[in-house]
């Protein structure tokens, strides 16, 4: 009888788990960058690792590097389903997401990274216009995150106002075109990944990026100079988007599961972009011995005088070129939410942890997973 007991057990717990391997769900995700880049390294690789936690083992990933899918290439890829998730940055392509690209225009006023994050996920998630153009390419929005503060990472010294007239500079969308132009530099629109060819052949002179872009993308090997200046930083990110079939092919639960995972991979990214890689860059670029330059205060002062200004400047370019009327009140919207924002991410001391907590309960508590993405 304690045989049979047992042989019955054993049958059920083997159903079991051939049930629980036929419900589960590989997804095809992709953070178009390399490992080295906290979007891949960090936020992909943890996203992965939350799914089973959040699913009870429902829901894997399989990660699908740059050279599958890289930034240009994600919305069509998502369209196309060779990806299920992607990180989808609405700056490249604002004649789609043109209402998503607004808060993009203000990216010079960024100085709290896990802040400006939960901004854009808080203002996102409820903008009406936004999910409308999600829903029109078919994908579904879970969460921005944002970089570390930008500063001019260069092959000639930046000190002053008159430094940089005349230097090439890559430009990651229109803010910082708006700003070199302004200071007489000369913006040039490129990706991320050519910005390592063009610096060490002197097509361009330097970036305004990320201080990480010197492990990411090679810099550390080309760059001769970083002047610290207030320039913003890449705030405009979709972090995970998902292919509406594969959205809608999902549970109710699962849904939720895969929220919850991406939640806490968003604060983990803005935590590794925003506020580890940057003193492991400065490491790595005094090793190199790149010099470090704080600009002086006249160029600062300058700067953070363009930047207020360029706040109504965002709104007009937003009507002109993207057919938004109430941009400015759009953005002033999006502006309320950074000062909330930042005003809970100084409470909590920038704890990823606690961030992730704030941003569930005030964002996607709130959320009606039987008709988001719908």
């Amino acid at each position: 009888m304690k045989n049979l007991i047992k042989t019955v057990a054993l049958a059920a717990a083997a159903a079991a788990i051939s049930f629980s391997a036929a419900q589960a769900r590989d997804l095809r995700i992709a953070p178009a960058a390399p490992p080295a880049h906290p979007a891949n390294g960090t936020m992909y690789t943890n996203f992965a690792k939350y799914l089973p936690e959040e699913s009870d083992g429902r829901l894997t990933a399989t990660i699908l590097g740059p050279e599958v899918v890289n930034l240009i290439q994600m919305k069509d890829a998502l369209q196309s389903q060779v990806a299920e998730v992607g990180n989808l940055l609405p700056l490249y392509f604002p004649a789609d997401l043109p209402m998503m690209s607004v808060t993009g225009q203000v990216s010079l006023i960024s100085k709290n990274p896990h802040a400006m994050g939960a901004a854009m996920t808080e203002f996102i998630v409820n903008c009406e216009p936004c999910q409308k153009e999600m829903d029109a390419l078919g994908f579904v929005y879970l969460g921005s995150g944002a970089s570390d503060l930008y500063e001019f990472i260069t092959t000639k010294p930046v000190r002053t106002a008159a430094d940089l007239q005349g230097l090439r500079l890559r430009s990651g969308g229109a803010p910082w075109a708006r700003l070199a132009e302004n200071f007489g530099a000369v913006p040039v629109q490129m990706s991320v990944f050519d910005q390592f060819e063009a610096m060490n052949s002197g097509t361009i002179d330097g970036t305004m990026a990320s201080v990480g872009d010197l492990l990411a993308f090679r810099l550390v090997e080309v760059a001769k100079y970083i002047t610290y200046a207030p320039i913003g930083g890449y705030i405009a990110t979709s972090n995970f988007t998902v292919a509406k079939p594969t959205w809608d092919s999902l549970s109710e639960e699962d849904k939720m599961a895969m929220v919850r995972a991406a939640n806490r991979a968003n604060a983990d990214f803005t935590n590794r972009w925003g506020y580890e890689i940057p003193e492991i860059a400065e490491g790595a670029a005094t090793k190199a011995g790149i010099e470090f330059i704080e600009a002086d205060t006249d160029l600062s002062k300058a700067i953070e005088d363009f930047v207020q200004a360029d706040i109504e400047t965002a709104g007009t370019y937003s009507q002109e070129q993207f057919g938004i009327a109430d941009a400015p009140d759009q953005i002033q919207e999006f502006l309320g939410l950074v000062a909330k924002w930042e005003k809970i991410a100084d409470e909590v001391n920038n704890d990823p942890a606690a961030m992730t907590e704030r941003v569930y309960e005030e964002v996607w508590s709130k959320v009606d997973y039987a008709t988001y993405g719908g």
